[in-house]
């Protein structure tokens, strides 16, 4: 059996093994892949393993020996799921694996706009404490958690994950979601519309799926609501977010400031607004990358495979 790894280096820098895998059958491992490399590559594969490499009705009908595509993700955008499914290939992903540490993430994100730890470092390293006439000094406003409202939009595991951590900071959590779920117990929470969520939170954190209806969620429309101290966090996918209308936004003190772990094409663009706008905190698409998660992730991949290798097939996305 041949198992293909089209795009192992971001789950797998070299501190990870694939040695299970391998007993498995034949592995093929690449660290990335090109379009025109996938053909080639897959010949007589009947075991894909992808990231983000887009496996579409073009490139699954050439491949009529494939019976398995591992997404080694939860999102499974790049997979055209409606084509798996008409020549027989199971897709399965990865759900939940990174749960705590995009929520760590956000509150990375959020508390360095807030305390701006990065920027007072570099000014002490750079002299200016030691030049100091007093014992400590401010380059930017600080900022208390407690009290401010956080809009959290989407209410799945992570949404979840970041709202307790809100709790635990005493803030108000305000959660705009299409089906509102029992009310969890936080002190300060409530399901809210879209709308009212911008118009009242300080903080605006995204963990909802991309779909038709999420795409350009925060546009000129959204931003117009928006309180203008406010600030916005984006750890879900790029796309949400109208990256030109925020970079008006922010350029033009509309809002606050924004920091975001994903753009609309990643690797960015050297022309995306973004990069070159005022107060905003980009990140390489960081927050599922840390070990534990990607230790994680890997054993989930295996156990995917071997259930389906087993007949009894879990996190099947195209059934």
């Amino acid at each position: 059996m041949k198992i293909v790894i089209l795009d192992a280096y971001t789950l797998n820098p070299g501190d990870l093994s694939w040695e299970k895998f391998e007993k498995l059958g034949e592995l093929y491992v690449y660290d990335r892949t090109s379009r025109d490399e996938i053909l080639e590559r897959c010949k007589d594969a009947e075991i894909i393993l992808d990231n983000k490499v887009v496996l579409d009705e073009e490139i699954i009908s050439q491949l009529p020996k494939l019976r398995y595509i591992g997404i080694l993700a939860t999102g499974y955008n790049v997979v055209d799921i409606a084509s798996a499914k008409k020549h027989g290939v199971t897709v399965c992903n990865v759900p939940s694996y990174s749960t705590t540490a995009v929520a760590q993430l956000t509150f990375a994100l959020i508390l360095e706009i807030y305390n701006r730890v990065a920027v007072h470092d570099a000014a002490v390293h750079n002299g200016e404490w030691t030049s100091c006439k007093d014992f400590c000094f401010q380059k930017t406003q600080l900022i208390e958690l407690a009290g401010k409202t956080i809009g959290i939009v989407g209410f799945g595991q992570i949404g979840y994950e970041t709202a307790k951590i809100a709790d635990a900071f005493g803030m108000n959590i305000l959660c705009a979601v299409h089906n509102p779920k029992p009310q969890p117990n936080f002190r300060n929470f409530k399901f809210v519309s879209l709308d009212e969520l911008a118009e009242n939170s300080d903080i605006i954190s995204f963990h909802c799926p991309l779909t038709e209806e999420t795409k350009g969620t925060v546009n000129e429309s959204f931003i117009s609501k928006m309180k203008k101290n406010a600030i916005i966090i984006n750890t879900a996918r790029g796309p949400i977010i109208d990256e030109r209308a925020l970079s008006e936004a922010l350029n033009s003190g509309r809002i606050a400031g924004a920091a975001v772990d994903v753009l609309s094409c990643e690797p960015p663009k050297a022309d995306n607004p973004l990069l070159s706008c005022k107060n905003c905190i980009i990140t390489p698409h960081i927050a599922w990358a840390g070990y534990e998660t990607r230790v994680r992730l890997l054993d989930i991949v295996y156990k995917n495979l071997t259930s389906f290798l087993d007949g009894k097939p879990v996190n099947v996305v195209n059934k």
